[in-house]
């Protein structure tokens, strides 16, 4: 009767065995190794009954076959409790409420200004991370890794906000978030969508055209009617600060990066709106109204507008886009005079199909109360489509600015990006 009971007892023992032992990792085990174990203990508990009805029919009185009878039943049950147990981690492991995604792009230049001044002077690295839990929140977020002149690593964060999708027309999105004002700046700077290595005139950094906001976003879609469809943005942001010239009499630029401060204690409001009368076709208008104010100053207006259009056609492109910000004059201040920056530019690009080749073509005028800022460019450019994500561009500017200042010179690129 000991054989019989160590025998029982060890098949039973080796079944708990397979199921607690490996369960110490099961939380790093893959959903076929899983399958793989529950498949083995249900083999193991076969074998358990067997050899149970087995042995039973071998013992020599009832009382031996009870007790053995008794032992082995709750041992069973033991394992089938843990065989359900491991099912249920199964179950849970193929379950999942989150979503992680690494997107971004890359890009590396070569500029040449003028015979004085032939560099490389672009590497840079954009990481774009998503994390999605279920189909409510998402956490989104863009950061730029470059090196500077003096060989240095600059690390900037381009956005991060938390989305939440209130519905299928609506999302609230709060932290930084790049300007809704328009086009360019929201959806076409990336280097490998931008069909240019460069920026258009007045599109750039503390130029014409904001470039980021820290604060809520209410934004969305919504049909109108088949096949008229329209977007939207409203937002209430920190706002702008303004940067004076290095006499310190005027204002010399206003600064958009995103910032968590807030010194004039006023916010600024705004939005985008985008019609589609057809899938081809968009039209949309920008405006942004607040007051901004120097430090230890009193407020003064600020005001922004624009409007923009993409329409597209099989291989053409076309772009254009207007953008103006203001700021109000204020008789006591050390800078009293009112500043105005104004942008425009109008683009189109053609794939020269079926080759991998596409030819682009850019005006831009950037005016300014300032005149070494004001610059009018053409832009040709020529680039080759490894993939729509893997670009080779070549390009050249043809500027025209202040005789002496940067903006009046000519500029030629060589660009590769790459996005993933």
């Amino acid at each position: 009767m000991k054989n019989i009971s160590r025998k029982v007892l060890f098949g039973t023992l080796f079944c708990l065995g397979m199921i607690w032992v490996p369960n110490l990792t099961s939380a790093e085990e893959d959903t076929a190794a899983m399958k793989a174990r529950i498949e083995a203990l249900e083999k193991e508990l076969a074998e358990v009954k067997a050899l149970l009805k087995e042995q039973i029919q071998q013992s020599a009185t009832k009382e031996e076959v009870q007790a053995v009878k008794k032992d082995v039943v709750e041992k069973v049950q033991a394992v089938k409790k843990d065989v359900e147990v491991a099912k249920t981690e199964q179950a849970e492991w193929k379950t999942y409420d989150s979503t992680v995604h690494l997107a971004g792009y890359g890009a590396v230049g070569y500029t040449n200004d003028d015979p004085m001044n032939d560099r490389f002077n672009q590497v840079q690295f954009n990481p774009i991370f998503h994390y999605l839990f279920k189909d409510l929140i998402l956490l989104e977020s863009e950061l730029e890794l470059a090196i500077e002149d003096d060989g240095a690593t600059e690390i900037v964060l381009e956005y991060l906000t938390i989305d939440w999708f209130m519905n299928d027309y609506m999302a609230l999105v709060g932290g930084k978030f790049l300007s809704p004002l328009g086009q360019f700046r929201q959806n076409l700077h990336p280097a490998w969508i931008n069909k240019l290595p460069s920026a258009p005139s007045g599109f750039g950094h503390d130029q014409a055209a904001p470039v980021a906001d820290v604060g809520l976003q209410l934004r969305g879609g919504f049909p109108i009617g088949n096949p008229m469809y329209a977007n939207y943005a409203l937002f209430v942001t920190n706002g702008p600060e303004l940067e004076l010239n290095m006499a310190g009499d005027e204002i010399e630029a206003v600064e958009t990066a995103g910032v968590v401060s807030n010194e004039d204690e006023n916010f600024l409001f705004g939005g985008r709106i985008g019609f589609l009368p057809i899938p081809s076709l968009e039209i949309g208008a920008s405006a942004a109204f607040g007051d901004v104010a120097l430090e230890d100053e009193s407020d003064r207006d600020y005001e922004a507008w624009g409007f923009d259009t993409h329409w597209w056609w099989r291989n053409l492109d076309i772009f254009g886009e207007y953008i103006q910000q203001e700021v109000g004059s204020l008789a006591s201040s050390v800078a009293p005079d009112e500043q105005e920056w104004e942008a425009w530019y109008v683009q189109a690009s053609y794939k020269l199909l079926p080759t991998k080749f596409e030819v682009v073509a850019r005006y831009s005028d950037y005016d300014s109360t300032h005149a070494d800022q004001e610059q009018e460019q053409w832009a040709l450019g020529l680039n080759y489509l490894f993939a729509p994500n893997a670009i080779a561009k070549f390009a050249y500017e043809f500027n025209d600015g202040l005789d002496g200042e940067p903006t009046d010179d000519d500029r030629l690129f060589i660009q590769l990006t790459y996005g993933f």
